[in-house]
C-alpha cells in the first residue's frame, strides 16, 4: 500500500521532525511505502487550501490517486475550518483513499477505522443541514420584520439614464461603468424596455 505523509507546523519556531518520526514508524510498521511526504512550514491551519502548497498539492494528488492513504499527526495537521476539513475528508472518501489520523487513533485502512470515518461524513452533512436549516431561517426572520433581501432597486431616474445613453448610440460597457452598475444589469433594462 502507497502512502502519503502530511506534516504541518504553525510557526517557523517549531519543528516537523517529531511528525515525521511518528508517521515514518507507523507506516513501517503497516507495511506502507511511502511513496512522498508533504510538508508545510509555518503556516497555520486556519488557512486555507490555496494558502497550503504542501496540502495543495496533496490533495491533488489524493485525487489522481497517488497513493492509497494520507497519513497526519493529528486532525487539526490538517485544518481548523471544519468545512475545509469535511470537503478534504470527503474528496478522500469519494476517491476511497484511506486516511490515517495518529493522535485520535483514526486508520480507515480497517473496519473500525472505515465505521468511524462514515459516522464522520453523517456528522458534516448533519452540520451542513443545520447551517442550511439557520440560514433559512434567518431569511425568514428578516421577511417576516419587513426587510427586504436582494439587490436594492435602480431608481427610475437611473433606468431614464441608461436607456436614454443606449439610444444616444452608447456601449453597454460605457453606460455600466458610468452608472456604476454590472453589464448585465444594463444589458436587462435595455432588453426590458425593447420587449
Amino acid at each position: 500500500m502507497k502512502a502519503a505523509i502530511y506534516i504541518r507546523v504553525s510557526t517557523n519556531d517549531q519543528n516537523t521532525e517529531n511528525q515525521r518520526l511518528v508517521l515514518e514508524e507507523a507506516a513501517k510498521g503497516a507495511g506502507w511505502d511511502i511513496v512522498e511526504i508533504y510538508e508545510d512550514q509555518g503556516i497555520s491551519g486556519s488557512k486555507g487550501r490555496d494558502h497550503r502548497p504542501a496540502f495543495n498539492r496533496l490533495y491533488h494528488d489524493a485525487t489522481r490517486r497517488k497513493f492509497d492513504v494520507a497519513m497526519a499527526w493529528s486532525v487539526d495537521r490538517l485544518g481548523r475550518s471544519l468545512q475545509d476539513l469535511v470537503g478534504f475528508l470527503s474528496e478522500l472518501h469519494a476517491t476511497n483513499v484511506d486516511l490515517y489520523l495518529h493522535q485520535q487513533g483514526i486508520d480507515t485502512t480497517t473496519p473500525a477505522g472505515k465505521a468511524m470515518f462514515q459516522m464522520m461524513g453523517v456528522f458534516a452533512e448533519f452540520e451542513r443541514s443545520m447551517i442550511q436549516d439557520r440560514v433559512k431561517a434567518g431569511l425568514d426572520r428578516a421577511r417576516a420584520n419587513g426587510i427586504k433581501l436582494g439587490r436594492p432597486a435602480l431608481s427610475d431616474d437611473l433606468r431614464n439614464q441608461i436607456l436614454t445613453a443606449r439610444e444616444a448610440g452608447r456601449s453597454l460597457r460605457s453606460i455600466a461603468k458610468q452608472a456604476g452598475v454590472s453589464l448585465g444589469t444594463v444589458h436587462g433594462i435595455v432588453k426590458s424596455a425593447a420587449a
